[in-house]
Order: C-alpha cells, then sequence, then structure tokens
C-alpha cells in the first residue's frame, strides 16, 4: 500500500512540476520537445543558448538535477519504504522512478500533449511532432537510464545514513 501511495504522489507532484510549466511557457520545456519541433524553434530564434540539447549549462543543470533527484529519493526510501542498503536504496529508486518515467511518457507526454493545443509553440503548428509517440517511447527508454545514476546517488545516501 505504501508503493501505491507513494507512486500517487510521485504521480501528482510530477504533474503539477511539468503541466503548468509547459501551459505557461512551452519553450520552458523545448528540449525535451520531438527534433522536428526543437530545430524549428531553434531556427525562430525562440531557443536560448542555455536551453539548446548541446549547451554546456544544459548540461550541468541536467547532471545536477539527476544528483539531486537521487538525493532526494535517498532519502525518501530510506525514511518510507524502509531502505537500509545500497542495494535497496537504489533498487527502490529505480523502481519509482521507472515507473514514473513511464507515467510520464504514457499520460502526459501521450495522452495529454500529443494532444493538447496549448503546448504548440508558434511557429511550429501543425508539424508531425505533436502526434510523434514513437518518440515518447523512445524517450521513454532514454529515461529509464537515466535513472541508474539517480538511483545510484540515492543508494549512496542510504548506505551513509543508515
Amino acid at each position: 500500500m505504501v508503493w501505491v501511495l507513494e507512486l500517487l504522489v510521485l504521480f501528482v507532484l510530477f504533474t503539477l512540476m511539468v503541466v503548468p510549466k509547459v501551459i505557461r511557457n512551452p519553450l520552458s520545456m523545448v528540449h525535451a520537445y520531438p527534433p522536428d519541433i526543437y530545430r524549428r524553434a531553434v531556427e525562430l530564434g525562440l531557443v536560448q543558448e542555455s536551453q539548446k540539447r548541446s549547451s554546456r549549462q544544459f548540461l550541468v543543470r541536467r547532471i545536477i538535477a539527476v544528483a539531486v533527484i537521487g538525493a532526494n529519493f535517498g532519502l525518501i526510501v530510506h525514511v518510507v519504504n524502509g531502505a537500509d542498503s545500497f542495494l535497496t536504496g537504489a533498487g527502490y529508486t529505480l523502481i519509482l522512478w521507472t515507473v514514473a518515467n513511464w507515467f510520464d511518457a504514457l499520460v502526459i507526454d501521450c495522452l495529454w500533449f500529443c494532444h493538447s493545443k496549448r503546448v504548440v509553440i508558434p511557429g511550429t503548428e501543425g508539424m508531425a511532432g505533436y502526434r510523434n509517440y514513437r518518440f515518447h517511447m523512445i524517450a521513454a527508454l532514454k529515461g529509464m537510464l537515466l535513472g541508474i545514476p539517480s538511483a545510484i546517488v540515492a543508494g549512496l545516501v542510504v548506505w551513509l545514513i543508515r
């Protein structure tokens, strides 16, 4: 039951972090958009240098986010799930990450993003990428791999505080 409640809270928090941000300003998450839309936004001069996928600043922010998320998950799985070793901390985190990642891909990306006019970046209207389910599935597979460094950080946090 703890897992179900934990995942529901995670789904709500993740949705509240992403959906309002994209509705207010679709360009705030342009790095996560399908390639054709991203390239068009760059061509139109709508993407700031720090938002470009290839920028050093973007990469540094992503690495910091992975570490902070991992540390937070480490504390959560230690306190809530009783993780008391590196492997249980990393394992529990990877499970939570993976389920949240697929929630993002299936619910937020495929059910909401692919069908909402509120996420359309001006100048990219009608582009095929807005209905690119394959892109979101591939991104989810990559997202699972991105969970590994966070899980390692979480495992280390659990190991240090046990």
